[in-house]
């Protein structure tokens, strides 16, 4: 038992151990059994590295880098190393952002401000788009066109090209795409917005580290950066594929001209001129110095190194995939994603089996022609793992296949066939979550959630796990116990292992 502001202060020694036991409760971040929201490259010494380096900047402040000139160097060389790995040259600029979604939300902002006279600016992506782009368009208020994409899951050049019109500010494409891990045809796409005159930016936060190496290795893989003309940004993450600590990815522009409109500037108030780059104003240096270190010391040796580990791991799910029946690659695996699709058993309940048997996947919605199927990001940590993978992904199968498909309680089906994203309450997300037996805060089997949402329409889904994750998201009412570690599912796009974190879910509403 806990509490954030306890009357009299408690020892530093307790609140450490206390800490350790919270996390005792996580999904593993290291080990290769964990295939998504973490990055692990099995390095002895390189998590001390970081938390040495994030120390000595924590207090910094990049709010202005003229009185933190130690920030401004580690910045600046961070960015010309990514610039360095993905084409750029001597007029490359970038900025260096919390993640992903900080970085193509800057993306979209730079491209919106470069055109001021629109009263509705536009922005073009393939279905296959990190939902970024869309957070992006709703934050910026930005009209977004989300393009088909063809059978081979990329984005198809002639239908961006044709989404392409006089309001469009920015067109984008991935470099590869997250849920599928394939890569899509930048230099055509380039080359049509070029021809139009808009900007293209290719989403390179998952890959846009890896890729160059699996390139070097001898990866078919076409070029994605700054080599290819009508490239005006690239993102890229170093929580991701750089292995660096949480909370740093880079924004590249071609030239600074082009990275102009991404700041923020304000003078009309008595304080201090603001001017940020990104959109935090303060930040802290912790992250851009571990970011540094870690980056300095794997090398590009190191580098090329982990990639081939990926690259060998990869290959080895891949086979162990093709070898089981009951399940099928969905989609070509030539970056460092494993997706599958299942055949003859229910996909969820299979998620659930791979995580009894320790590995932590993610499960993917249907999406209009394209099935559910499960993702697997591959770091190289899971090289020294993946020859386990094969035989329990084989006995999951079975066991999935014994236990048939989830069971969906008849009156959820039935309500869930006339709700309305509308019709959702707190009391309806309480009553939901008991009757899918998650109101004892149990999220070890997930398939029958999971079940639900997939044939829910997507708005009903977006507002069921909003209130689910507002229902958990609540300060406790009492000191909140130390939780019991419990397995992953999918509820809202990551696992739901926190049993803890904000006390038992409400009881039913009478």
């Amino acid at each position: 038992m806990f509490e954030a502001l306890p009357a009299q202060g408690v020892p530093g020694d307790q609140i450490l151990a206390e800490l350790r036991e919270l996390r005792a409760a996580d999904l593993p971040t290291h080990g290769g059994r964990l295939f998504a929201y973490v990055y692990d490259p099995a390095l002895d010494g390189l998590d001390e590295l970081a938390r040495a380096a994030y120390a000595i900047s924590a207090h910094v402040n990049g709010l202005d880098p003229t009185a933190f000139p130690s920030l401004l160097a580690m910045e600046n060389a961070v960015v010309g190393a990514a610039a360095g790995l993905l084409g750029g040259d001597d007029g490359t600029v970038g900025s260096v952002t919390s993640g992903g979604t900080e970085s193509l939300i800057l993306a979209v902002k730079a491209a919106r401000d470069s055109r001021p006279e629109l009263l509705t600016p536009r922005l073009a992506i393939p279905a296959t788009a990190h939902a970024a782009f869309a957070k992006a368009a709703h934050y910026l208020r930005v009209a977004l066109d989300v393009v088909p994409v063809g059978t081979d899951l990329r984005a198809d050049p002639a239908a961006m090209a044709a989404a392409i019109g006089p309001d469009t500010v920015l067109v984008a494409a991935s470099a590869p795409s997250y849920a599928h891990g394939v890569v899509d045809p930048i230099a055509e796409i380039a080359a049509a917005a070029a021809e139009r005159g808009v900007r293209f930016h290719v989403d390179a936060c998952f890959g846009g580290w890896v890729l160059p190496y699996l390139r070097r290795l001898g990866a078919d893989l076409p070029a994605f950066d700054f080599s290819v003309p009508g490239v005006t940004s690239i993102s890229v993450d170093l929580h991701k594929y750089a292995y660096a600590p949480k909370g740093v990815s880079v924004l590249l522009h071609r030239d600074e001209a082009l990275r102009l409109p991404q700041y923020f500037a304000y003078a009309g108030w008595p304080g201090y001129t603001m001017i940020n780059p990104i959109i935090s104003s303060t930040r802290s240096g912790g992250p851009i110095a571990a970011a540094l270190a870690t980056l300095r010391h794997i090398g590009d040796a190191g580098y090329l190194d982990l990639a081939a580990r990926t690259r060998e791991a990869v290959s080895v799910l891949a086979d162990a995939v093709r070898e089981t029946d009951g399940v099928r690659l969905f989609a070509p695996p030539e970056t460092s994603v494993v997706c599958l699709a299942s055949e003859g058993v229910d996909l969820f309940v299979l998620a659930d089996e791979l995580a009894a048997r320790g590995w932590h996947t993610q499960p993917q919605m249907s999406y209009a022609e394209m099935p559910a199927t499960i993702h697997l990001t591959v770091t190289a940590a899971v090289a020294s793992t993946a020859a386990d993978f094969g035989p329990d992904l084989a006995a999951a199968v079975a066991a999935a296949r014994a236990a048939g498909p989830a069971g969906i309680p008849a009156p959820l089906l039935e309500a869930a066939a006339v709700l309305t994203p509308e019709m959702v309450t707190p009391e309806l997300i309480a009553g939901l979550a008991e009757g899918l037996g998650l109101g004892s805060g149990d999220f070890t089997r997930m398939a029958a959630v999971n079940s639900l949402l997939d044939v829910a329409p997507p708005a009903l889904r977006e507002a069921l796990l909003t209130g689910f994750l507002s229902m958990l998201q609540r300060p406790p009412t009492r000191p909140v116990p130390v939780p019991a570690p419990a397995p992953s599912g999918a509820f809202f796009g990551h696992p739901l292992h926190r049993r803890g974190s904000a006390g038992s879910p409400p009881p039913v509403a009478e």
